[in-house]
């Protein structure tokens, strides 16, 4: 998945509220667009990704159809290269599709601009990273605060909130360790709890045991599946890896993008 666009609209914000306690705030409102979505959070309907490759057309994604309920775990299970990663990008508005409708929580996400996308991410969604995608200047604590910054939250309130997060994935005594000093599972876990922090209505995990050992994978698909499901929010987990995917409700399999099957889980 590319992130890119995200992190640089992360960083740049850094630079101009870090430090504050009244953090400056965006002028662009999406206030008001929101629509009664309390049955499927997200709705997708005839989505289709065409990219042009020198002379050629790659079909990304094919008229895919997919309505998703809130507090849900959903998988999208498929090898490197079927589209799974397209979808994700598609979902959390960092691609613009070639056809089609995203609808999370009622909001038309395909329709939104760059800064009004900027916004709907920091207020409904989280993410995990397979490379988890710590600011490497910062400690786990401003890490884990970092969304609250962009909600403008004072340090104070945003500092305590970030504690008790990583409290609850067990890094309280890591709270002023940086990325490079902590371990792959340690990492991974500040980006959990970054993730859960302002407490979204969706959460994506792109490949979030990719980078780490089977029993490390183990502990944090249970840590994430236990915040997801303590706090009804829905998960969306995007692997290769068939032992993941069993923690979904369901699983969809993508295969050259296309929905191949739609597994539904015990």
């Amino acid at each position: 998945m590319c992130h890119s666009k995200y992190f640089e609209i992360i960083i740049f914000r850094l630079q101009v509220i870090e430090g504050s306690d009244n953090p400056l705030q965006e002028v662009v409102s999406v206030k008001g667009q929101k629509k009664d979505a309390e049955e499927n959070i997200i709705e997708i309907k005839d989505l289709r990704k065409i990219y042009k490759v020198g002379n050629e057309t790659v079909v990304a994604l094919n008229n895919i159809n997919i309505t998703i309920k809130k507090g849900e775990i959903c998988c999208f299970l498929g090898t490197s290269g079927s589209g799974k990663s397209t979808l994700l990008n598609m979902m959390a508005g960092l691609e613009k599709p070639t056809k089609g409708t995203i609808k999370i929580a009622g909001w038309d996400v395909e329709k939104l601009s760059e800064k009004k996308l900027a916004l709907f991410r920091q207020n409904h969604i989280g993410f995990i990273f397979q490379s988890y995608n710590l600011m490497t200047f910062s400690n786990a604590l401003e890490n884990v605060a970092m969304p609250l910054i962009f909600k403008g939250m004072g340090r104070k309130k945003r500092n305590k909130a970030a504690k008790e997060m990583l409290k609850a994935v067990g890094l309280e005594d890591r709270i002023n360790h940086r990325p490079s000093e902590m371990s792959g599972g340690q990492q991974q876990r500040v980006g959990i709890a970054r993730a859960f922090v302002a407490k979204p209505e969706i959460v994506f995990a792109d490949e979030p045991t990719g980078n780490l050992d089977s029993k490390t994978s183990k502990d944090v698909m249970d840590m994430i599946v236990e915040m997801a499901t303590q706090y009804n929010q829905t998960l969306i987990i995007v692997t290769h890896d068939l032992s993941v995917s069993k923690y979904a409700h369901r699983v969809f399999h993508i295969l050259d993008g296309d929905i191949d099957k739609i597994e539904v889980c015990s």
